[in-house]
Parts: C-alpha cells; structure tokens; sequence
C-alpha cells in the first residue's frame, strides 16, 4: 500500500472518531449542518478530512503546534476549503 493510501486512511479514520466521539463537538455539529445543506456523507468526510489534513500539513511540514481554534474555525468554514 502506497504511503498516501495509508495516511488518506488514517485521515479518515481520525475523523470518523471525532464524529463518533464528539470531540471536538464542532466536527459533528458541521458534518449534520453540510448534511442538512444537501452533501452527501461521503463529500462531507471529504471536507472535514481535508482540515485534519491542514492541520496535519502544519505539524508535519510547518513545525507548529496543533490550534484547536483553527481547526475549529476551518471546519465551521465548511464547505468552503480550509485556508489557514
């Protein structure tokens, strides 16, 4: 398995925990509004998992630390892309 396979599913298994778990509460709150607006399940886990992955970019690549008020604001953002 490819590198970006494992870590797309890792994403993805990160974000069906937040949902299950309901931390941090926002994910589950914006994943039933993006529902409620006409997405679909899949293209809603696609929009949350891309602001994990921003997150991720900036741990990873940039050095930072995790901003739970970014990745907040971000998610709330949805279903506009993730830009900060």
């Amino acid at each position: 398995m490819k590198e970006q396979e494992i870590l797309r599913e890792q994403i993805s298994e990160i974000v069906k925990n937040q949902l299950k778990n309901n931390d941090p509460p926002e994910t589950k709150i914006v994943y039933k509004q993006l529902l409620q607006t006409g997405f679909t399940d899949a293209q809603t886990k696609q929009m949350i998992e891309q602001c994990v992955t921003l997150e991720l970019f900036e741990i990873i690549q940039m050095g930072k630390t995790f901003d739970n008020d970014r990745y907040i604001k971000n998610l709330k953002n949805l279903p506009n892309e993730p830009i900060e």
